[in-house]
């Protein structure tokens, strides 16, 4: 996961899990794996320097020739802005459909709605599915709040890929529902 993902993940008032969104309680630390990143030894990849894994962190920040090792794969994998503008949906933010506040993530749009509108029974369009390529905008849920309850306890980008042609996908979970028997 990214930092800003996992930072989502872990706000204090509530921490989720990064693959389910379930919520998570307090474990205890693992400390066979802390002994073993203590112990294992690894090279850094920019001055061939070896130390334990429990050390490479603070190696990678200081390491001038690390840094231009990952800078150099960075400018490998980016590709140039396409020319075409396409234009695409915002799919990050979305208006309350019933009060018009603005500016809201997934997450804020279902605490407001449950915090400011459970008991409004307006029948209103779900802004995060108009969104989707799947969406209907004229579409209006008859009991908005449990809709965003049952339907949006996750974010859909964790999963979808939506520039993929559907039978693509269908085509690559039936492969991976045969790898993992």
């Amino acid at each position: 996961f990214c930092t800003p993902c996992l930072q989502e993940c872990l706000k204090p008032k509530k921490p989720v899990c990064g693959v389910c969104r379930s919520t998570l309680s307090p474990g205890s630390r693992a400390l066979d794996l802390e002994k073993q990143i203590e112990m294992t030894e690894t090279t850094c990849n920019g001055c061939n320097k070896k130390m334990y894994l429990s050390k490479m962190r603070s190696h990678a920040a200081s390491c001038s020739k690390y840094q231009n090792y990952i800078m150099e794969g960075v400018k490998a994998v980016t590709k140039e802005p396409l020319n075409n503008t396409r234009n695409f949906p915002n799919r990050f933010t979305f208006p309350c459909p019933y009060c018009s506040e603005k500016n809201f993530d997934q997450e804020g749009l279902v605490e407001h709605c449950k915090t400011l509108h459970s008991l409004d029974a307006k029948q209103v369009v779900c802004p995060i599915c108009a969104s989707m390529p799947w969406g209907d905008p004229n579409y209006r849920s008859a009991n908005f709040m449990e809709h965003l309850q049952r339907r949006h306890r996750f974010s859909y980008d964790t999963f979808v890929d939506y520039d993929a042609d559907e039978d693509d996908m269908m085509a690559q979970v039936l492969i991976r529902s045969l790898r993992d028997k």
